[in-house]
């Protein structure tokens, strides 16, 4: 913090930005400076512009995973920027969800229940988009793409290896809620059968009509750790609660398993997905 001429604080310019992404930044302009290049040269031969190179050197802007990777050939970096790139991928995602992630990477099991999106795991890019477009109050087109971008790198996990159990229960009126454009959902729904053929990912539908079930509280997360620990997830208007107690953690469970019974089963759970992209 500093003041200004009427004693008032003022914060600094940097001080909304992730640390990782000011070190990020430093650690590129020390290597560019080492080879002997300006900004101006290093955008010409990784081909990105000037100004991309400028607002990553000063942590005004996150490096995606191509511009580091051209960067690390070019500066011959032996790694140095490359292993700060999850890193820097993670610093994109809202601040409340930092820590639900962290357990999310360390997962053997993954289960949830989406009674309203379709899950952000199984979500494509455009339909992404077209959630993080809606927000309100609305956000800057540059951290909606930064969003996007983040939900897109945390997939990873539907195909990491070893691979991480996936179940998810999908409320039909998510599936029927049309978002983007038609396109938008006819990729959507195409997507969904794809990722449902993966060989660790289990995709069910509740539909319509079942009556009360205990999804009807709100969309819900269960994760298994590799040290076999539990944890539940929640999320609501923009804020979100891990649940890490026991006893809350089994409440999960339970409820869980009871909306997995009252689902349709993974092959009508197919065919319904199958018709719904037929109406499309």
């Amino acid at each position: 913090m500093g003041s200004n001429a009427n004693g008032k604080q003022t914060v600094r310019k940097n001080e909304d930005r992730p640390a990782i992404w000011v070190g990020y930044g430093k650690l590129l302009k020390l290597f560019r400076d080492n080879s002997g290049l300006t900004q101006e040269e290093l955008a010409e031969r990784i081909s990105y512009s000037p100004e991309s190179v400028a607002s990553i050197e000063q942590g005004r802007r996150p490096a995606k995973a191509p511009f580091t990777a051209a960067a690390e050939r070019e500066l011959a970096a032996g790694g140095a920027l490359q292993v700060l790139q999850e890193e820097v991928d993670f610093a994109k995602l809202p601040a409340f969800f930092r820590d639900f992630v962290l357990i999310e990477m360390e997962a053997v099991s993954r289960s949830s229940y989406d009674p309203q999106l379709v899950p952000g795991l199984l979500q494509t890019e455009d339909y992404a988009r077209a959630v993080f477009d809606g927000r309100c109050p609305p956000l800057e087109e540059s951290v909606v793409e930064q969003h996007v971008e983040a939900r897109l790198n945390r997939q990873r996990l539907l195909t990491r290896h070893p691979p991480v159990n996936c179940s998810f229960v999908i409320e039909e009126a998510a599936l029927r809620n049309p978002l983007g454009s038609p396109e938008t959902m006819r990729e959507q729904i195409g997507h969904l059968l794809a990722q449902g053929r993966l060989r660790n990912v289990e995709i069910q539908v509740m539909p319509l009509g079942r009556g009360f079930h205990p999804g009807l509280n709100g969309p819900m997360v269960l994760i298994e750790n590799e040290e076999h620990q539990h944890f539940g997830y929640f999320e609501s208007q923009g804020i979100g609660h891990v649940v890490s107690d026991r006893a809350e953690v089994s409440s999960f469970s339970l409820r869980y398993g009871k909306l997995r019974s009252m689902a349709l089963n993974l092959r009508e759970s197919t065919s319904f997905i199958e018709q719904l992209a037929g109406e499309l």
